[in-house]
């Protein structure tokens, strides 16, 4: 059963839990991106948007994340995955979408300063980014491929 004896199966339910949150506000935060860049730099509903973007950030966003690497390196250690193929492409995963919200933060921040780099076309399409990296991710924990 690893260190965490009985209660492997309570951190292993936590984990999902927080995932399930991380993910809605990693697919949430660019659909608020687009809605933000309709409106004018400046105006009181771009305003309106910097605060909800705001509070998905420090709300969800990153305490999901601090949450989900917390439990998840606890079961990685229980488990002694260290050496599984399939936990190798989950944890390169996992970087890459840690990378993705750090990223979607870095957004926000330029969104308030009242820079907008991207179209709403690209923020739609990496709207798709955390979808296709959680299917892949349950796929590599469920079946195990390798």
């Amino acid at each position: 059963m690893g260190f965490l004896g009985v209660t492997m199966l309570w951190v292993k339910a936590a984990h999902v839990i927080f995932v399930i949150f991380l993910m809605a506000g990693l697919f949430m935060m660019p659909r608020f991106f687009v809605y933000h860049h309709q409106c004018a730099v400046g105006s009181d509903e771009d305003r309106v948007w910097i605060e909800r973007e705001d509070r998905l950030r420090k709300i969800i966003l990153n305490p999901s994340i601090i949450l989900v690497w917390i439990l998840g390196l606890m079961l990685a250690f229980n488990g002694d995955y260290w050496r599984e193929g399939w936990f190798h492409a989950k944890f390169l995963l996992v970087l890459l979408l840690s990378g993705y919200h750090g990223w979607l933060i870095g957004y926000f921040k330029k969104l308030k300063r009242g820079l907008r780099p991207l179209t709403e076309k690209q923020l739609r399409m990496l709207n798709e980014v955390p979808g296709v990296a959680a299917a892949a991710i349950v796929i590599l924990v469920v079946v195990r491929p390798f």
